[in-house]
C-alpha cells in the first residue's frame, strides 16, 4: 500500500471557503478511482498555530502503480486545477506502508 501524504498553504483570500470546498473535491474522488482505497482531508483548525500548512490529504492506494494512475486521473487533475489556483505552497511525501 502507498500512502500520498500533501500539505497546502492557501491564498489568504476566500481562504477558508477554499479549504471547505478542496475538502469536498477531495473527498469526492473516494470509489471514482481505482486503487484508491482512502481519502481524508483535514483544515487546520482555527485555534491551531497560523504557521501551521492550511490543509492536508492522505490517501491510501493500492500499489505506486495505482498512485501513478491516480495523478493522471480526469476527476483529480480537475481536483488539482482549483487547487494550483488558490494555493501558495505545497509539500507532498508518497510513502510505503508495511504494516
Amino acid at each position: 500500500m502507498i500512502r500520498h501524504v500533501v500539505f497546502w498553504k492557501l491564498k489568504e483570500e476566500n481562504k477558508a471557503e477554499n479549504a471547505l470546498r478542496i475538502k469536498k473535491d477531495l473527498e469526492a474522488l473516494m470509489g471514482r478511482i481505482p486503487g484508491l482505497t482512502c481519502v481524508r482531508v483535514g483544515i487546520n483548525h482555527p485555534d491551531a498555530s497560523g504557521d501551521n500548512w492550511d490543509v492536508a490529504l492522505t490517501c491510501d492506494l493500492d500499489s505506486i502503480e495505482a498512485l501513478h494512475t491516480y495523478q493522471v486521473h480526469p476527476l483529480h487533475k480537475e481536483a488539482g486545477k482549483f487547487i494550483g489556483e488558490v494555493r501558495t505552497d505545497r509539500a507532498c511525501v508518497d510513502f510505503e506502508v508495511t504494516w
